[in-house]
């Protein structure tokens, strides 16, 4: 099944495998390993912690995969603008033309996670509807 978040995000990810750690790896858990945590997971991650270079890196690709997709979908150029704190506090921005199309801050960015592949296809989606209604209802 196709999906354009999603397909644009492994491709962000694979692009970034520099040494083909992931080459033989589906891409499903490849996205499963980065993006998912249970909650027992969650439980062994400190509440305060500071967040390290990967994770804010892992976190920047979905809102460029984003506003990837949002490009292919559209054929506006997107600009993404990530701000993080080494405590994990911080605020990802989607900008298409002059209009911030994804807005989203983070508190305990170290904790970002989806507890499923099917949510993390979910907000994604999500994500990326949400941006192509508003960009249409403000570029009017």
């Amino acid at each position: 099944m196709e999906n354009l978040f999603i397909d644009t995000l492994i491709s962000q990810v694979r692009a970034l495998d520099q040494f083909g750690t992931w080459a033989n790896k589906a891409d499903e858990d490849i996205l499963k390993e980065k993006y998912i945590k249970s909650k027992e997971d969650l439980k062994n991650i400190p509440v305060i912690a500071d967040i390290d270079e990967m994770q804010i890196q892992d976190i920047r690709l979905i809102y460029q995969a984003i506003a990837l997709a949002f490009e292919k979908k559209t054929g506006v150029m997107c600009s993404v603008v990530m701000e993080m704190s080494h405590e994990g506090f911080g605020r990802a921005v989607v900008i298409a033309d002059k209009i911030v199309i994804v807005n989203k801050f983070f508190k305990d960015a170290h904790r970002f996670s989806f507890r499923t592949y099917e949510d993390l296809v979910k907000e994604g989606d999500k994500l990326l509807k949400n941006a192509i209604d508003i960009y249409e209802e403000l570029k009017k």
